[in-house]
């Protein structure tokens, strides 16, 4: 691999109210945005939101997929723009640079719209 190289994009398919109950219960943030539509649009969201954690939980799949976990040296996040359900999510990645023993990457969870969720950097170790 070298630098531009688009790591293959991974789907996510559809964020589910369902999903974030159970994400809801698996990471015990039960903050009523994520899960109660009448709360979440009584404080202005107009519906529930994704938590945000989880978007970032895809892109560290996605890592898992294109390198093995004991490369990953350094991961970091950004959150961007909430999501809801009804979205799809695709996660892509790219190098983006490299030492003699390290990739630089950054990946994107996107909707299908092509709105930017969560942006992240990470650091491969080279096998």
């Amino acid at each position: 691999m070298k630098v531009g190289y688009e790591l293959p994009p991974v789907e996510k398919g559809e964020i589910t109210h369902t999903q974030l109950v159970r994400y809801a219960g698996a990471s015990g943030d039960f903050n009523p945005i994520h899960t109660v539509v009448p709360f979440a649009e009584k404080v202005g969201l107009g519906g529930v939101i994704a938590h945000g954690m989880m978007i970032m939980g895809f892109i560290g799949q996605a890592i898992g997929t294109w390198f093995h976990p004991d490369q990953l040296l350094r991961f970091s996040v950004r959150f961007q723009a909430m999501t809801r359900p009804g979205e799809q999510i695709t996660v892509r990645g790219e190098i983006v640079g490299e030492t003699d023993d390290t990739w630089k990457c950054e990946a994107v969870a996107i909707n299908e719209a092509g709105e930017k969720k969560v942006s992240a950097r990470f650091d491969i170790r080279k096998a």
